[in-house]
């Protein structure tokens, strides 16, 4: 007890000493323990930049993945630029044979590899299936240098005769004759329409993937050829004149 006693006294009288008396300091806490103000502040502000810089990063890194959710759910602007229908899910070309005007066979997948423009029409022709013809022929040509990456093909759907008089101006279409069953399990027209009132868009992995409107007129054709050079500018990373050589 007296070994506390005496503690405590000298506790106490070196707490009551002046702070130059036998060149001692009192105990206790003094400021000089404590971090500078300064340095708090500038520690605090230094973990929010490193924060706002890691949520920056994060940002930079998925806004391809918002711009592209904004754009398909929000904004939409190619489902109202489309002039031609998109057809979901496209069809894939039938494994069929089609017979050529000369008298020869084809196989339809052999088509794959180009962008085709495609009519259907009975052999006859009438002027509905020669409109669509000039209009194949035209929107092909207005390609410029692009026009070798798409075809324009007539599926006959019948057995008549080609008039004479087309055959000039057939010399660059693909014209091939299939029946209307197996054509029906490929191309299908609107609602209310024949298979013959539409012009139909074929990818060159042979996927049917869009129709333009019946009874397209100058102003239709003009919207259509924009839609052709789209999908033109969008597949040209992927997709060269011509079709594939096989080995």
């Amino acid at each position: 007890m007296s070994g506390s006693t005496s503690s405590d006294g000298s506790f106490a009288r070196a707490a009551s000493r002046p702070p130059d008396e036998g060149g001692e300091h009192p105990l206790g806490l003094t400021v000089h323990t404590l971090p500078p103000a300064g340095a708090a502040v500038a520690e605090a502000q230094r973990g929010r930049y490193g924060r706002l810089k890691m949520l920056g990063v994060l940002l930079i890194c998925a806004a391809p993945v918002i711009a592209s959710y904004f754009t398909y759910y929000v904004i939409r602007p190619e489902g109202r630029r489309n002039y031609g229908e998109l057809i979901d899910p496209p069809r894939a070309i039938p494994d069929v044979v089609a017979a050529t005007v000369d008298g020869g066979s084809l196989s339809l997948p052999s088509l794959k590899g180009q962008w085709l423009l495609v009519s259907v029409a009975g052999g006859a022709c009438d002027a509905a299936c020669q409109k669509h013809l000039y209009l194949q022929r035209q929107l092909r040509e207005s390609l410029g240098k692009e026009k070798d990456r798409l075809d324009w093909v007539w599926l006959v759907d019948d057995a008549a005769p080609l008039p004479a008089e087309l055959s000039a101006a057939l010399q660059k279409a693909t014209v091939l004759r299939l029946d209307a069953a197996s054509l029906g399990t490929w191309l299908a027209p609107a609602p209310s329409h024949a298979m013959a009132d539409h012009l139909y868009v074929v990818d060159p992995m042979g996927h049917w993937m869009m129709r333009f409107p019946a009874a397209m007129d100058a102003t239709g054709a003009a919207k259509a050829k924009r839609d052709l050079e789209r999908l033109l500018r969008a597949s040209s990373s992927w997709d060269e004149p011509g079709r594939p050589v096989k080995p």
